[in-house]
């Protein structure tokens, strides 16, 4: 019955490798773009090509219009707060609001500049911020019009296709300013990955796309960090079903039954009653190369050499831990992750929380009741921070930081001009008396998935100091001991040891006796 049960198993896992494998070939364009007298152009903004795409997809616009890549704003249902990049706080770049003239170049739009951005204006959606193959150009600080001198305009819109990790990359591989900053699980070496790196995106594997996973359905992307799927105890699903699930976890490819083979599949498979399965098969992350921001210290920002101009200061490698611009920095490479229950739910700080200065702020908090059916044990990323609060309001502050003019602090080096600026546009109330505040922000780990043979071992959990050596909620043998237990296991199988010998040593005695008869 088992191997039954094995077989059946491997041959729809077997059907869903293929379906995705064959999926660009039965999704390939019936139109080609090129012959379109629409695109011939020429353009002259970034918005007349939004024009043209619209002419023909005439309801695009409006799905994109109603998610969170359009409004980067909705509410917690949790929490009740106000979340999105729109208002939230981070311990990297701290704020979007009196930034958005630089932040927006990762906005999939065009113009919003400032709160008199407009909504609902169809011309402003970037069709090809999304849909580009190469050589289109959204710079910091353009407010998300592309670089017209680094764009060609009539090329890029004759050339679209379908999304990329280049792409899709392009935003979530620079989060927090830089490559592989912010995520740790997300940078650029998974453009061209490498089986080690990541199983499912090995350009000579799988090769799976970014939307391999995160299906799109009307333009909304499923998966994400604020509200995450911790918990998918169910059958891999059955493509063109429609389900009120999320196609990105693992378990929609995988089932909750994964391992099939070998004689600790049914152990194993036990397991994921109490671990994600990016606990044993991430081992670490930020293993591409590339390093991820630990830390970041906004207090020692400004120092500036003998004429009075910014410096920098690097590591060995070349990676920059010190800017005039942002402060110190700490590193990391193939970063074992933290460990904790989460049962998806999130719940953040936010610019009108009162925060206790005393102790280093928590940006996030996830939640999960260690033990629970709706939550397991997750790696995270902890990236610490030091960053401004006022200390008469006890609120973390929203300074302007990247606008070129004299307010922000990258042209100023001057934090109250930056704080009195950023919290004035964000209607931040300011009492002018500010310090700086330890803070720390978690994010899920659940991108480059290792190798099964390099996933981890038992005696990465199962040992005293193991990985999991300060999760609560969970009895874990060889980490875990009950005194009276041990004494009792020792004894019992001191009693079967003296049994043993006891009945070797009178089979031997009797041994001439047997004979005789």
């Amino acid at each position: 019955m088992i191997k039954r049960k094995q077989r059946a198993g491997w041959w729809a896992l077997a059907a869903i490798m293929g379906w995705l494998t064959l999926l660009p070939a039965a999704h390939a364009s019936t139109a080609d773009h090129t012959q379109f007298a629409e695109l011939q152009g020429p353009f002259a903004s970034a918005d007349q090509v939004t024009e043209a795409c619209l002419g023909c997809h005439t309801e695009a616009s409006k799905q994109v219009m109603a998610t969170r890549h359009w409004t980067w704003d909705y509410e917690n249902p949790h929490g009740g707060e106000r979340l999105g990049k729109r208002t939230m706080l981070n311990t990297f770049c701290i704020a979007d609001l009196s930034n958005e003239g630089f932040c927006q170049s990762c906005h999939v739009g065009y113009g919003w500049e400032d709160d008199t951005f407009d909504f609902s204006d169809q011309s402003r959606v970037d069709c090809l911020a999304c849909h580009n193959t190469g050589d289109y150009v959204k710079k910091g600080g353009w407010a998300g019009w592309p670089n017209e001198a680094l764009t060609d305009l009539t090329q890029a819109a004759r050339h679209v296709g379908s999304t990329s990790r280049e792409t899709c990359g392009s935003c979530h591989f620079y989060g927090g300013g830089g490559d592989g900053v912010k995520h740790g699980d997300l940078d650029s070496s998974l453009v061209n990955a490498h089986r080690d790196l990541d199983v499912h995106m090995a350009v000579d594997g799988l090769d799976f796309s970014c939307s391999s996973c995160h299906q799109t359905e009307s333009h909304e992307v499923p998966g994400s960090r604020i509200q995450g799927t911790a918990v998918d105890a169910q059958a891999a699903m059955i493509r063109g079903s429609q389900e009120e699930r999320n196609p990105a976890t693992c378990q929609a490819c995988h089932g909750d039954t994964p391992h099939e083979a070998g004689a600790m599949a049914e152990r194993l498979n036990a397991h994921t009653r109490t671990l994600a399965c990016q606990t044993c098969h991430i081992p670490a992350f930020a293993r591409g190369g590339i390093p991820t921001k630990m830390a970041w210290d906004w207090s020692t920002a400004g120092e500036l050499d003998e004429s009075g101009s910014p410096i920098q200061r690097k590591d060995d490698n070349g990676h920059a831990i010190y800017d005039s611009r942002k402060g110190d920095f700490v590193l990391g490479e193939d970063v074992v992750p933290e460990y904790l229950w989460w049962d998806g739910t999130t719940t953040f700080v936010t610019a009108e929380t009162v925060i206790d200065p005393s102790e280093r702020v928590l940006v996030n908090t996830y939640h999960g009741t260690p033990g629970a059916e709706d939550a397991r044990i997750w790696p995270v990323k902890r990236a610490l921070g030091r960053q401004p609060y006022d200390t008469v309001h006890r609120t973390l502050l929203r300074p302007q930081i990247a606008i070129p003019n004299d307010t922000a602090f990258w042209y100023n080096f001057d934090w109250d001009k930056a704080l009195a600026v950023g919290t004035g546009i964000s209607g931040q109330p300011f009492s002018g008396e500010y310090d700086f505040v330890d803070t720390a922000m978690l994010w899920p780990i659940t991108h480059m998935v290792a190798p099964s043979e390099q996933a981890l071992k038992c005696g990465s959990c199962h040992v005293e100091e193991g990985r999991l050596a300060g999760v609560e909620g969970v009895w874990l043998p060889g980490r875990d001991r009950h005194q009276l237990l041990d004494r009792f296991g020792f004894g019992l199988a001191g009693l079967m040891l003296l049994g043993v010998l006891g009945h070797g040593a009178l089979r031997y005695a009797n041994r001439n006796r047997r004979k005789e008869h």
